[in-house]
């Protein structure tokens, strides 16, 4: 989420009501992963485009997880604009569903 500081204290103190939030953290200021899923479906591809997307999804790290004659649904677990990117490459019939970024704080890896 991105953000105001107004907005966000609002979206906090919201949050922190909420029965199935058990914690929120603030990350401002702090290095975090973030990591958000999409799934897209490609249609309308003949033989040559199932080949290319296929290739495509090796390359770019995302899993064809179901397939037909002349569609296919990639799923991305990947950073927004990785996800971006990865719509860019597919004009024309496809359908996106996306599910916002999650996030957590990096480790430091020097024993800090």
């Amino acid at each position: 989420m991105t953000g105001d500081d107004r907005t966000f204290e609002q979206i906090k103190k919201q949050l922190n009501r909420s029965v199935e939030v058990i914690k929120v953290m603030d990350f401002t200021g702090i290095p975090v992963h973030l990591k958000e899923l999409m799934f897209l479906r490609v249609s309308g591809c003949s033989q040559q485009d199932m080949t290319e997307l296929f290739r495509l999804s090796h390359v770019l790290g995302t899993l064809v997880i179901d397939y037909g004659p002349s569609a296919a649904l990639l799923q991305s677990v990947q950073t927004e604009l990785k996800n971006d990117d990865l719509v860019s490459l597919f004009p024309g019939r496809i359908e996106i569903v996306r599910g916002g970024s999650v996030g957590t704080e990096e480790i430091s890896l020097r024993g800090e």
